[in-house]
C-alpha cells in the first residue's frame, strides 16, 4: 500500500487530525486485508522542525506506521519543483519573498514517483530513506532565479528569520544528511520541460 494522502487543510489542529485518523484507517484496513508492505511519503527534516504544526502531524502519522506491526517503508523527500511557487507565496511579505539563506535541494515529482516505486517493490525497510533533487542550493539563490524564470518581478530579500511555514529554519533544516538517493531531473530540465507542456 503506498501512501502519498494530503491534508486539505495545514491548519495545526486539522492537519493532526487529518494524519492520524486517515493512517489509522488505512493501517486497520491494511492489517484486516492482509497488506505486507506500507510505503508512506514524509518530509526530510520532519524530526528538526517539530515546532511547525505540518511536520508534526507527519510525525505523528511515521509513528502509528511504525508501530503497526506492518511492514514498512518511509520515503523521506525533500521539497518537490512542483511546491516552489507556493513556498514563494508563503514567503512574500509587502510583494517581497523573504527566504532565509539555508540550503535547499529541491527534487522533481517524477524522481519521487521512481524512488516510491523501486521502494514500493522492494523489500520492506522497516525504516526510512532519504531521497533528494541533485542540486543543492542557498535557497535565496535558488527562489531569485526562479522568479526570474517565471517572469515574476517580486525581489528576494535574504533574512535569515524568515518563517518557512511558520518555522524557523536552520542551515540544514530542509537536506537530507549523506546517503540520501538523489533524482537526476534538474530544475532547469523540469522548467522546460513544464512549460513546453
Amino acid at each position: 500500500m503506498i501512501d502519498v494522502s494530503n491534508s486539505p487543510s495545514f491548519e495545526r489542529e486539522a492537519v493532526m487530525k487529518f494524519f492520524q485518523t486517515s493512517t489509522g484507517n488505512l493501517l486497520a484496513a491494511e492489517a484486516a486485508a492482509g497488506v505486507g508492505h506500507h510505503v508512506a511519503v514524509s518530509i526530510v527534516g520532519t524530526e528538526r522542525m517539530p515546532e511547525n504544526g505540518y511536520f508534526a502531524a507527519k510525525i505523528a502519522q511515521e509513528k502509528l506506521i511504525e508501530k503497526s506491526g506492518i511492514p514498512f517503508s518511509l520515503v523521506h523527500s525533500t521539497q518537490f519543483f512542483e511546491f516552489a511557487r507556493g513556498i514563494a507565496d508563503e514567503a512574500t511579505v509587502d510583494g517581497k519573498v523573504h527566504i532565509a539563506p539555508v540550503l535547499f535541494q529541491p527534487i522533481a515529482g517524477d524522481d519521487v514517483a521512481q524512488a516510491v516505486g523501486r521502494t514500493a517493490v522492494g523489500t520492506p525497510l522497516n525504516g526510512r530513506i532519504e531521497i533528494a533533487g541533485p542540486t543543492q542550493y542557498k535557497m535565496d539563490e535558488f527562489f531569485r532565479k526562479a522568479l526570474a524564470a517565471w517572469g515574476d518581478t517580486r525581489e528576494v530579500v535574504v533574512d535569515p528569520q524568515a518563517r518557512y511555514f511558520g518555522s524557523v529554519l536552520g542551515e540544514r533544516s530542509l537536506v537530507p544528511g549523506d546517503g540520501a538517493q538523489l533524482g537526476t531531473i534538474t530544475y532547469k530540465d523540469w522548467l522546460d520541460q513544464s512549460t513546453a507542456k
